[in-house]
């Protein structure tokens, strides 16, 4: 699914004369013909990377600007959401963050996270803007039910202020966030007041941890983060691996490579990798996983779990790490799967999710989580492995 974008390059605003106010398919749907979308007609000029995610009813939550809609795939329809509250804006050029929480079982209930950005007006000159303003420090929070809908964004703070933060799941369920700046814009020497080419200053260095299921006012942390020395701003990212840790690189608010610049501004080559204190523990192994699970499968793994661990508390992920650009990983999803361990801790035996809504087919990794300590991933195909479209 391919929404917005723009017909000819653009240095910040999309605009409507060249703006792709579009969403088409591919493999294509319909004919092939792309569906105008009205969302995307009133969510410009700061409306591109729009934030996308598949909702277990086979519909689809997007948010653009400060706009979010839930738009039908069969029908084109977009239902209005409430728009994100204080007039924070969260996508190019004023990225922000955002991510749908887990999914459990046996509801999947969905809820999508959005953090940081800017509160700039949209219709702000790129000349008046500032490498200096603050970007914006809040996260809102909304339940896709017609409760939650209903009761609108629930808005919290991070630590700080991030432009171009990245969100990126814990196979415990908790969310990272880190990454970006806590002054200006995305995109590249379009301000007023440009540091070297960037639109952006003040690189955030420390991250946090945001635990979903705390108190409204406590799930935000970074009590025992380590924290960077290296600028990770525009075009920077960050993956969770398969061995349980996360890599980090990029940075580069420029147009080609430069190296003369201010250092936190300047074409960065170094990579690194965060590492939670489990690594340098004895960790639960998955010891072999089948090649591929089907919908709402029951199928058995062998496991090895340390003696020291607390086999009370037991979490199976299955999670699809995502590809990202512009602060946002598309398909990054984490789905927790029903699991009962053996009495004699040699197995593990997990019901995989019920559909291809609640989990869209393709390679997945499952990660063990036992008393807050977490295993290597085993990577697995969801479905059976052929192109699109799928059955259940």
């Amino acid at each position: 699914m391919i929404v917005g974008g723009i017909h000819e390059d653009t240095d910040f605003y999309n605009d409507i004369e060249r703006a792709a106010a579009t969403v088409e398919f591919f493999p294509p749907k319909f004919g092939g013909v792309p569906r105008p979308s009205e969302f995307l007609k009133r969510s410009l000029p700061a409306n591109l990377f729009p934030r996308q995610f598949l909702l277990p009813d086979g519909k689809v939550f997007m948010v653009a600007n400060n706009q979010s809609i839930i738009y039908d795939i069969e029908t084109g329809d977009e239902r209005i959401l409430p728009d994100i509250p204080n007039g924070v804006r969260i996508t190019n050029p004023f990225d922000g963050g955002a991510i749908l929480l887990p999914l459990s079982p046996p509801l999947f209930t969905p809820e999508v996270l959005v953090c940081g950005g800017t509160d700039i007006p949209d219709d702000t000159p790129k000349g008046d803007i500032s490498s200096q303003t603050p970007a914006s420090d809040q996260c809102s929070r909304i339940v896709l039910t017609e409760d939650g809908i209903k009761e609108g964004w629930i808005v919290e703070k991070m630590l700080e202020g991030r432009m171009m933060p990245e969100l990126v799941h814990i196979p415990n369920g908790q969310v990272l966030i880190i990454n970006g700046a806590n002054t200006g814009v995305a995109a590249v020497r379009t301000v007023k007041d440009p540091v070297g080419n960037s639109n952006a200053d003040n690189p955030v260095f420390t991250p946090s941890i945001y635990t979903p299921d705390a108190p409204l006012g406590q799930r935000v942390s970074n009590v025992g983060m380590p924290s960077s020395d290296i600028s990770r701003m525009y075009h920077s990212t960050v993956t969770l691996t398969p061995q349980g840790n996360f890599l980090i690189g990029g940075n580069n608010p420029n147009g080609n490579t430069n190296l003369t610049v201010p250092v936190h501004t300047r074409t960065e080559f170094r990579i690194e990798t965060l590492d939670p204190p489990f690594m340098s523990l004895s960790r639960p192994q998955i010891l072999g996983a089948p090649e591929k699970i089907g919908f709402g499968q029951e199928f058995t793994v062998p496991v090895m779990v340390p003696s020291d661990l607390d086999t009370s508390n037991i979490k199976v992920a299955l999670i699809d790490l995502g590809f990202s650009s512009h602060a946002f990983h598309s398909s990054a999803r984490l789905v927790f799967m029903d699991a009962q361990l053996s009495d004699d801790h040699n197995s593990l035996t997990i019901t995989a999710p019920p559909n291809r809504n609640v989990y869209p087919p393709g390679p997945a990794y499952i990660f063990l989580t036992i008393d807050d300590v977490t295993s290597q991933g085993q990577r697995v195909m969801v479905g059976s492995g052929a192109p699109p479209p799928q059955t259940d």
